[in-house]
């Protein structure tokens, strides 16, 4: 018989992420710190807004593109936001979350065979998208040492010695890290960015969880505009994981092609959601302040009570989590995460879902109560101390 399952597929890993939690099913007591979903559900006025849709029977189809409403209210977000103007006619795609969009961009862009630069640690899917586009991806390690930064020094070095780069993919405030980028330091990535002519995914999902200096856009300086596919959403900032609402935004001509990919894989986002995304974007800043300050509580927290405990964690810049080392337990971070699992009842993710380099690493989701992070991180120290 033929080999049924092509071999791009057949050779690509499942989700670390989803390997490891399908340990977690059917486990009791077990405090979850592994999964990136806000705890807070959707704000009120929020869903009363999509329960509304439904009672007036908004159940179509949308434009492939989006509800123009919908694109408005992105459009006028991002210039009273960041000052970049978007025409929401030709310059803005509702994409099913910022997923959708990162798989879009790809398939839009990448030739087979082109070379794209994805920073290390970064989300689970960004490297096995590249591959299903067709694309090469060329991994740029980070460290904790300098807060798992990337530096325009390494992206000059493997453009100059790698031929025909044709994109790289940023994810800042990060996930697994936290990680964000002031805007100097933006803009000393942004010179060697057009140096080397490369075209920019840049997701931005996390911009409202950004804590200790203001987001900038990487399209927001000078000459990124038309390089630069800016990927955000509602799934984190408004805790609406569910609604499945995200766009793109950049030049005319790549959004024409990842719109013509839309159309023919997804119709269009759900309408429900849609709407929802619209009252969202326009009277939903103070729940997201609101949920913002508890997460920076958290942080505070977290990155203490771990550093206490012996396991070196940096302070992350944004988003809800943090990527300690667990070396300091003479464990590799796989080893850590399954023995706390099954001794603790804490589950928590192996770094190495998140890059190979990364076997010392664990990230820890801190979308958790608060009272859950203290018992976590006691039931953390037993485990330490027991030295298992």
């Amino acid at each position: 018989m033929t080999q049924r399952i092509a071999k791009k597929v057949a050779s690509m890993p499942p989700s670390g992420i989803r390997a490891f939690f399908e340990l977690v099913l059917g486990m009791k007591d077990v405090i979850s710190l592994g999964v990136g979903e806000p705890d807070f559900v959707t704000p009120w006025h929020i869903r009363e807004k999509a329960i509304w849709s439904l009672e007036q029977g908004y159940t179509s189809y949308t434009s492939n593109q989006g509800m123009i409403e919908l694109r408005r209210e992105v459009a006028r977000f991002i210039e009273r936001r960041y000052g970049i103007s978007y025409d929401p006619k030709q310059e803005i795609l509702i994409t099913v979350g910022v997923s959708e969009g990162i798989d879009l961009a790809m398939r839009a862009i990448l030739d087979p065979g082109s070379k794209i630069l994805i920073p290390e640690p970064s989300y689970v899917s960004y490297e096995p998208m590249a591959r299903l586009a067709g694309g090469r991806p060329i991994l740029l390690p980070t460290r904790i040492e300098n807060g798992f930064k990337l530096t325009p020094d390494q992206i000059d070095a493997v453009c100059r010695k790698e031929k025909n780069i044709k994109a790289m993919l940023i994810n800042y405030p990060c996930n697994p890290t936290g990680t964000s980028y002031t805007r100097s330091e933006l803009g000393a990535l942004a010179r060697v960015i057009k140096r080397h002519d490369l075209i920019v995914i840049s997701d931005e999902v996390y911009d409202e969880l950004s804590f200790d200096f203001d987001h900038t856009p990487l399209a927001a300086l000078p000459g990124m505009k038309d390089r630069v596919i800016y990927l955000n959403g509602l799934s984190k900032g408004y805790a609406m994981t569910g609604s499945r609402i995200g766009w793109a935004c950049g030049p005319d001509d790549v959004l024409a092609a990842m719109t013509k990919i839309h159309q023919y894989t997804i119709m269009c986002a759900s309408i429900t959601g849609q709407m929802a995304g619209i009252e969202a974007l326009k009277r939903g800043s103070r729940a997201v302040q609101d949920m913002k300050r508890e997460y920076m509580r958290r942080r505070r927290y977290i990155v203490d009570a771990l550093n206490e405990i012996g396991l070196e964690c940096h302070m992350p810049q944004g988003t809800f989590y943090v990527f300690p080392s667990v070396a300091s337990s003479g464990k590799d971070g796989m080893t850590f995460a399954q023995e706390l699992l099954k001794q603790q009842k804490v589950a928590l993710v192996p770094g190495v879902a998140f890059g190979k380099s990364f076997t010392h690493h664990v990230r820890i989701a801190y979308a958790a109560s608060y009272e859950d992070l203290k018992e976590s991180v006691r039931r953390i120290q037993i485990y330490l101390a027991s030295g298992s």
